[in-house]
């Protein structure tokens, strides 16, 4: 049985289909944002010399794509996203930073870089993404990647996963749920699975309500599923683990299933669905999906890194500041992400490792940006190891 949870803390408004953040949404929310975007969404592969720069959008010219829709004319002008300019330079080789300068300030310096590289091999393919504009206007260029790119939707992989977890039969429910220009990210919670974690949640206190985690020792077993459309990184679900005095997640990244996004060279101006290699490729989500329920939900693993964790996370912490200024300085920390670092663990009152591990998961809780969020929770077992 699968459940959902209205998480409230810092929960956005919904987007539409061509803006796609989406911060804490329910279930519901996030199934109704995908299927918006499938039917907004075109892709199509062309050489160099169907697409160019201009006013630093992107025209498309001479590309149709055959698709289960029938042909659809990919003809127009789409404004590229800040993954698909990231794209952009990475295949033509123009640095990223004066890309994006040249954006903002020389619009016309940018098209000539990139309409100069183009022209250096213009039949070299490239698979563009995209989202088609309302009443035939401005699209969006959502990412620039390899003609061999893998496409693995996020809708797809919802409903499969979604699937594997329900065929496990183990009662879970989905506590929030992201969607960014760059990734789909979806907390799985189990119902049944609660280990004590008294020693590494002794002297905690939860900055948002100051419960004691001596109350409430518990955490819960889950994972998190992402998925990236636009060459974000690959099919992932990530064991984590969630405390539930304070509601922080602790994901365990080297114990993550992934599948990349590889795949056969595409024709150009065809996108090909085999219903066959679909079926397979869904059916391998699901597995994994329930594979993940079967080795992630189980109350042998979250005890045995319970354990793993506690041996480091027991060391005391004599100078905070110059801990979190160590750890932010070796994780790349901004200035405002480390000083919250410090004012959670303030509050946390854990003056140890582990309250670091815990002031880097709740200042990942406060952030409006998801991806901030999701990247800073990943490195907070490498800020543990750090913390002296």
């Amino acid at each position: 049985m699968i459940e959902t949870t209205e998480y409230s803390r810092r929960a956005t408004a919904l987007p539409t289909a061509t803006n796609a953040d989406a911060r804490n949404a329910g279930l519901q929310d996030l199934v109704q944002i995908l299927q918006r975007q499938q039917s907004s969404k075109i892709d199509m592969v062309a050489p160099a010399s169907a697409f160019s720069a201009h006013h630093a959008n992107i025209n498309v010219h001479g590309v149709s794509i055959l698709s289960e829709r029938g042909v659809t004319k990919a003809d127009g002008t789409y404004r590229p996203t800040t993954v698909a300019d990231e794209g952009i330079a990475a295949k033509l080789g123009i640095p990223l930073a004066y890309l994006r300068r040249m954006r903002a300030e020389m619009p016309a310096l940018y098209d000539t870089n990139v309409n100069s590289w183009l022209a250096q091999d213009p039949n070299r393919k490239f698979l563009l993404r995209g989202f088609i504009g309302e009443a035939g206007g401005e699209g969006v260029l959502r990412a620039v990647l390899s003609d061999s790119y893998k496409m693995i939707d996020n809708f797809d992989v919802l409903v499969a996963a979604l699937d594997g977890v329900r065929a496990s039969g183990h009662g879970v429910k989905i506590t929030g749920c992201d969607l960014t220009e760059r990734r789909m990210i979806v907390r799985v919670e189990s119902e049944h699975v609660a280990v004590h974690a008294r020693q590494l949640l002794r002297g905690y206190r939860s900055p948002f309500n100051g419960q004691s985690g001596d109350e409430l020792p518990i955490v819960s077993a889950g994972f998190v599923i992402t998925n990236s459309e636009v060459g974000a990184g690959a099919l992932t679900i990530t064991p984590r683990i969630v405390f539930r005095v304070c509601e922080n997640g602790l994901t365990l990244t080297k114990d993550a299933l992934r599948a990349v996004h590889l795949g056969a060279k595409l024709d150009a101006g065809v996108i090909r669905w085999s219903d066959d290699t679909e079926a397979k490729n869904l059916e391998l989500i699901t597995m994994r999906a329930r594979d993940a329920v079967s080795t992630f939900l189980d109350r042998a693993y979250v005890e045995k890194k319970l354990a793993e964790i506690e041996r480091a996370a027991g060391r005391e912490v004599t100078d905070p500041v110059q801990t979190v200024e160590v750890v932010a300085k070796k994780l790349r920390f901004a200035d405002g992400v480390r000083e919250s670092v410090l004012n959670h663990f303030i509050k946390g009152g854990q003056t140890t490792a582990g309250g670091i591990m815990q002031a880097i998961t709740a200042t990942a809780q406060t952030l409006d940006n998801a991806d901030e969020a999701f990247e800073l929770e990943s490195q907070a077992l490498a800020a543990l190891s750090l913390a002296i």
